[in-house]
Formats: C-alpha cells, sequence, structure tokens
C-alpha cells in the first residue's frame, strides 16, 4: 500500500505564496511519476504540474511562472511553491503518483485565496 500525506494548505492573500508538500510512503519501491492536481467548488479535478524522477517538468498553462514543481528522491516528496497566488486559485490540491504505473492519491490540501 501507498500513502501520500499533503500539508502546507491555508488561508493567503491574493498576491502571496505557499508551499504544499507531499510525503510518500508504504510499498513505493519504483516510484516514478508525481504530480499536483487542485479542485476547486463546482468544477472538475485539473492537472497541475508533474514531474518524472529525473526532474523532467510539466505545467499546464495557467500556472506556468507562478507554480513551481520540484522533488527529493531521497525523501520521496514532491513540493508545489504557489506564488503570486490568485483567487481563482482557490481549490483542494492533490498531490498524485506512479508507483508500477498504479496511480495513488492523496486526501488533499485545501488553499484558499482571498482578495
Amino acid at each position: 500500500q501507498v500513502q501520500l500525506v499533503e500539508s502546507g494548505g491555508g488561508l493567503v492573500q491574493a498576491g502571496g505564496s505557499l508551499r504544499l508538500s507531499c510525503a510518500a510512503s508504504g510499498n513505493i519501491f519504483g516510484i516514478n511519476l508525481m504530480g499536483w492536481h487542485r479542485q476547486a467548488p463546482g468544477k472538475q479535478r485539473e492537472l497541475v504540474a508533474t514531474i518524472t524522477t529525473g526532474g523532467g517538468t510539466f505545467y499546464v498553462d495557467s500556472v506556468k511562472g507562478r507554480f513551481t514543481i520540484s522533488r527529493d528522491n531521497a525523501k520521496n516528496t514532491v513540493y508545489l511553491q504557489i506564488n503570486s497566488l490568485k483567487v481563482e486559485d482557490t481549490a483542494v490540491y492533490y498531490c498524485k503518483t506512479y508507483v508500477h504505473n498504479n496511480a495513488y492519491w492523496g486526501q488533499g490540501t485545501q488553499v484558499t485565496v482571498s482578495s
């Protein structure tokens, strides 16, 4: 079994920053792609960013230049640095990882941006 535990969410004013963390544990031998998704109220869950074990990254257009994904392979942890937060970034942010092509999700961490 694989466990993903997110942290770092909270309430922040527009223009502020947050750093989300997601630590993977359990049967994670063979862990590869890690990433972040988010789900805003009344909307579908959407991909935000991904990172490979080699450090290759992908971002959706709406977050390019403001979000930075990184990972510490030794700690099996992925991070999401979010700068210049906007009200529309308000969502539950979920960590996702693949272990031997099986997908696992974290429980989510709430990010709320006030105007």
